[in-house]
């Protein structure tokens, strides 16, 4: 199965300093991979070159199997969503519009939607639960909902590939939750990477974790195997202890 992203050896220099240095990272369809690292360890920095946003120092992007610094806006967008850290939304436009926003790689605006852009539309803002608030403007709903708005604006643009950085940056236990549902649901016919700070959710919805310190991969593969005390620590600096009840895992820091 051809990877919808590759990474080889990647290093990324910012202002002269090494950010990302010889990671390698392979996402398929179906899989969910999650980026875990303090702030500062490279994360949003390895996505941001996945994407041809950033050119590296050395190493080898494949996005959707073409090298995305020679790729049009356009067709790097049909190829991969991205969802920044914390997205601007305080544009006075409705929900639907703003989702509507994914569509404009196929030469659609909020105005102007084909059948199946608008079906694109609605899918979107049903998954991430947001059919109540279609008409209400950005400016006027809550934190956790512009988040899920924001998510269904990359949802909508059916790229087989999500790439959002820190998804559930200060959402609540419950929004974050759906949150990870909806990445879920997604994975089967895509592929998600995305970025957070909790480690337990990371763990809950990823298939493959990768942990990173200074730019360089302390581990990688399942929660099962890449989080233990030890790669813990070497990631965060801190000693850990990890529990599980059942299916869930909780971690604590020291």
């Amino acid at each position: 199965m051809s990877a919808l992203l590759s990474l080889t050896e990647l290093s990324v220099a910012l202002a002269g300093r090494a950010a990302v240095s010889g990671v390698s990272l392979t996402v398929t369809r179906g899989e969910v991979i999650a980026l875990l690292g303090a702030n500062g360890a490279g994360k949003t920095t390895l996505m941001r070159a996945g994407l041809g946003l950033i050119v590296p120092r050395s190493g080898m992007v494949r996005l959707g199997g073409g090298d995305p610094h020679l790729l049009n806006p356009r067709d790097r967008a049909l190829r991969a969503a991205y969802l920044p850290q914390r997205p601007q939304s305080i544009w006075p436009i409705s929900v639907e519009h703003l989702v509507a926003l994914g569509r404009y790689a196929y030469g659609a605006a909020p105005e102007r939607l084909s059948g199946a852009d608008q079906a694109a539309v609605d899918t979107a803002i049903q998954a991430c639960s947001l059919e109540k608030l279609r008409s209400r403007r950005m400016d006027e709903i809550s934190g956790g909902e512009k988040a899920r708005a924001h998510l269904a604006r990359a949802i909508a643009q059916h790229a087989p590939l999500l790439m959002l950085d820190e998804p559930t940056a200060g959402l609540d236990p419950a929004q974050a939750l759906a949150v990870a549902d909806i990445i879920r649901t997604h994975a089967p016919g895509g592929a998600v990477v995305f970025s957070t700070h909790d480690v337990a959710l990371a763990a809950r919805t990823a298939d493959r974790l990768l942990l990173l310190r200074e730019g360089r991969v302390v581990a990688e593969g399942a929660p099962s195997v890449a989080l233990t005390p030890e790669t813990l620590e070497a990631t965060y600096g801190r000693s850990a202890r990890i529990d599980r009840i059942g299916d869930a895992l909780t971690v604590t820091f020291s």
